[in-house]
């Protein structure tokens, strides 16, 4: 009833394009949820990229510390806006989506863990402290606490960040992929199996860090699942 009262002097909006929404609960408008740029299959499934005919496919995750990506969305248009939303607007709502959606798409099996062992649990990765004071919330965390309780997988905080380390929004691909940028230590002995939550897969040197530092604390096989991923490196 609240939500509904609320409604009526403040009209609910689309996160991602400001459109009119029919309910308050509609966090994406229709039109919105129709051009979000699901990935094709297939993918590849060490880096998550669509795959191009084999002799171009050079994969940029052959030697990365995780054992699979995958991802819903590819970082463009309808996605793109949406992701901009949650991380710069404070679009909170979003990231129950994002989750809803990664739990109803993820292909079977990705989110059990290899083999379906136990002993699995989803870690996101920590962002930088000083972007996080800034938001005053973390994205990767907001989508991982959401899937955790779509999905019932713990969700371990097994990872901290260095102060030190810079962020990389807007750094080039090359400092992107320097390996001095990002420092990951794990809290303490890791799980065995881990899916390693994020927001986007860009170049995936975020993502390696975090799983050397899982591999280094005892997890024996790290997956990867993120939201949306760049597809600029398809052809690299």
């Amino acid at each position: 009833m609240l939500a509904e009262i609320v409604a009526l002097v403040v009209p609910p909006r689309c996160a991602a394009c400001g459109a009119p929404s029919r309910r308050a609960a509609d966090v994406l408008c229709a039109g919105c949820r129709r051009a979000l740029p699901w990935l094709p299959a297939p993918c590849c499934p060490r880096c998550a990229l669509p795959l191009a005919p084999p002799a171009r496919h050079r994969c940029p995750a052959r030697a990365a510390a995780f054992d699979a990506a995958w991802a819903a969305v590819a970082y463009d248009g309808a996605a793109r806006d949406a992701m901009h939303a949650l991380k710069f607007a404070g679009a909170r709502p979003l990231a129950r989506v994002m989750a809803a959606q990664l739990a109803a798409s993820a292909p079977p099996g990705q989110l059990l863990g290899p083999g379906g062992r136990g002993g699995l649990a989803l870690v996101a990765v920590p962002p930088h402290p000083v972007r996080r004071r800034a938001r005053g919330f973390d994205p990767a965390e907001l989508i991982a606490t959401a899937l955790a309780r779509r999905t019932g997988l713990p969700l371990q905080r097994a990872l901290r960040r260095s102060r030190a380390a810079s962020h990389q929004l807007g750094a080039s691909r090359a400092s992107r992929r320097d390996p001095g940028r990002l420092h990951f230590t794990a809290r303490g002995p890791a799980p065995p199996n881990v899916v390693l939550v994020d927001d986007v897969h860009t170049t995936g040197a975020t993502l390696d860090a975090c799983a050397r530092a899982l591999r280094d604390a005892g997890s024996h096989h790290v997956a990867v699942i993120t939201w949306a991923r760049t597809l600029d490196e398809r052809l690299r």
